[in-house]
């Protein structure tokens, strides 16, 4: 443990699987207090057993859906009561119900990818800054968003309009919040082995199309995240902010 996060209270939202489990178990070993958050309390404690038996640090776990946007700030203030101001807010969350052409969404799909991906980090952070504004007290908040939002998204063109106006809201967070020492910046992945990503790495065809197109000839894993969120939360990105930092693997800079 190099303890680049000592000292620190971390959210996590979708920490219980992919890039959000592998950027929980980074933090916690880096140090932090890391709160696990996702919608079901089972894979929550599942999830806090692996990374406690990986790390050895502190982690605990809330269940939360980050779409039910009327029970955020109750959430985040029972979280601030129980743990302390939340230094380090990852958006990780996210969904991707809608697979084929854009034209052909339902509005249904359409809105549950907003309420999600945007509106759910939007609230977090909100309820998050808040408190750490009221205490005068920097922060650090970390947007998963994707290549997608800032590269042509087809067969997933509502997911990167989510991506993309992820983006737009970090920039212009960043801006507004800098004055209090709270720094907003992005990931942007590229193909990501997840669950999230299986209907494009469960396709052979798709797979080596998009690996292809890498400089580095594959795709990510996981954890090929964590870094990159780790030094974005730390003291070591104090001057970063606004930024969205492309972990992709060379997709696109072709």
């Amino acid at each position: 443990m190099a303890g680049r996060l000592s000292g620190k209270v971390a959210l996590v939202t979708g920490g219980t699987r992919g890039i959000g489990e592998a950027i929980a178990t980074a933090f916690a070993a880096e140090g932090a207090r890391t709160i696990v958050a996702s919608r079901k309390p089972a894979n929550v404690e599942a999830a806090v057993a692996r990374i406690q038996q990986a790390t050895g640090g502190e982690v605990h776990g809330v269940a939360l859906h980050v779409g039910h946007l009327d029970g955020v700030p109750e959430a985040v203030d029972a979280l601030v009561a129980e743990h302390g101001l939340i230094d380090v807010l990852v958006n990780n969350a996210g969904t991707n119900p809608h697979f084929g052409p854009m034209l052909e969404v339902d509005w249904t799909a359409w809105d549950k990818t907003f309420e999600v991906n945007l509106k759910g980090p939007f609230a977090l952070t909100r309820a998050v800054v808040r408190h750490l504004l009221a205490a005068e007290r920097p922060g650090s908040i970390v947007n998963t968003s994707s290549i997608l939002g800032i590269r042509s998204a087809p067969l997933q063109g509502v997911y990167g309009l989510t991506k993309a106006a992820l983006i737009a809201m970090t920039q212009t967070l960043a801006i507004e919040l800098g004055g209090g020492g709270i720094r907003v910046n992005a990931l942007a992945p590229g193909l990501v082995e997840t669950r999230l990503a299986a209907a494009l790495t469960a396709s052979p065809e798709l797979r080596e199309a998009f690996a292809g197109r890498t400089a580095m000839g594959d795709i990510a894993q996981p954890e090929d995240l964590a870094g990159a969120a780790v030094f974005l939360a730390s003291d070591e990105s104090r001057y970063v902010t606004g930024h969205t930092l492309a972990v992709d693997g060379g997709y696109t800079i072709r």
